[in-house]
């Protein structure tokens, strides 16, 4: 059988970091990618989508959120099994009963530790999570679960498998070799927001629309194909509209930095990505200026959001840069008096030195203006 293998949709997050337009852009694609994910389920053939929990990003979601992903989720001809991760976690009269009251047949939350045969001979073994922290592993309940006249035993689980430190939850700890032991011809988890491939016959899906800063491949959901007497066939499908980029450049002049800026761009949907760009270097203060100028006024236009770090690109006041200030009058006063105090050196001289700089940026956009 097919199916397709998703997890961490997260509907709901608030992205509060950005401003408005960026964060109602973010916030449909989450809800487009549920339907690019029906799509490849109908055009894969695939009857069924495991989604591996934080299908909310929290357990209390407003009702338009609610509403709107069961609305994108019954457009297509699928089947969904829902799995209550930590983010939005099972508990009576909760979130999932909510959900409930709205959906219709085809969709179905797996808040109990319930295997279901999906299809004859087909069971699906799903490890609920009860709290956003659980002490125990949450699939070791596989292990006991009757799968009567079974062909093939899926897990859907949500939890770490590795140690994802500050990258992703430490708590949920799932054993690494659970496939094996629990005889499952596939464990579909969730958590982790990159696709990992734990054994041929583990993975995390990640999430199929990226949301942090973390690498750069975009969002992906897994195709899965499964028979009896052999590993399964994934194939990683591109389901995400937004690609979050970070860069770190160490650039030396204005050429460098346009040879870096011409070849990303070239690289990149420029409308579809975030971009974290870190600058290092040494370079002339009108340089630095050109430099950050263009990603002011060219690069933060082209893309969706830039965030630039700059505090390791240093300015050095060239000769000329300081014969441009000496005929400004009071500049030009306040220039020698800064280079003075450079030459003196010590603490004061390098308040003196990023002072000096400050004055030429603020006077070459001045100039420019």
């Amino acid at each position: 059988m097919k199916l397709i293998h998703t997890a961490d949709w997260q509907l709901g997050k608030p992205y509060g970091r950005f401003e408005p337009e960026v964060r109602a852009a973010l916030t449909e694609a989450r809800f487009d990618a549920i339907d690019a994910i029906g799509k490849e389920a109908v055009r894969h053939g695939a009857d069924h989508v495991l989604v591996a929990g934080d299908v909310f990003d929290t357990e209390g979601p407003d009702d338009r959120t609610i509403v709107q992903a069961i609305s994108r989720m019954e457009r297509h001809a699928c089947r969904w099994w829902l799995l209550p991760g930590n983010h939005d976690f099972a508990r009576n009269g909760g979130l999932w009963d909510r959900v409930r009251h709205r959906a219709g047949s085809s969709i179905t939350v797996l808040a109990e530790a319930q295997p279901h045969e999906i299809e004859p001979g087909i069971w699906l073994l799903p490890a609920p999570l009860t709290h956003r922290h659980n002490l125990d592993d949450p699939t070791e309940l596989f292990d006991s679960m009757k799968t009567p006249g079974s062909r093939i035993r899926i897990g859907l689980a949500h939890g770490s498998i590795r140690d994802f430190g500050t990258q992703g939850e430490t708590k949920n700890q799932i054993a690494p070799d659970r496939a094996r032991r629990s005889s499952l011809d596939y464990l579909a988890l969730g958590d982790w927001h990159g696709t990992l491939n734990i054994d041929p016959r583990t993975w995390y899906a990640g999430t199929p629309e990226t949301d942090r800063f973390q690498r750069d491949e975009p969002g992906q959901v897994l195709l899965v194909d499964i028979a009896e007497g052999r590993d399964p066939s994934v194939i990683p499908t591109r389901t995400g509209r937004f690609q979050w980029i970070r860069r770190s450049w160490t650039v030396n002049d204005q050429a460098g930095f346009d040879a870096e800026c011409d070849q990303l761009l070239g690289s990149i949907d420029p409308a579809s990505t975030l971009l974290e760009l870190s600058l290092a270097g040494i370079t002339s203060l009108t340089d630095r200026v050109g430099m950050l100028g263009r990603l002011e006024n060219d690069v933060g236009h082209r893309v969706r959001y830039l965030d630039v770090r700059s505090g390791d690109l240093v300015g050095r006041p060239s000769e000329d840069d300081l014969a441009s200030l000496s005929v400004e009058g009071m500049l030009g006063v306040a220039a020698a008096k800064l280079s003075a105090s450079i030459e003196t050196g010590g603490p004061d001289g390098l308040i003196a030195k990023r002072a000096l700089e400050r004055l030429f940026v603020e006077y070459s956009r001045e100039d420019r203006a």
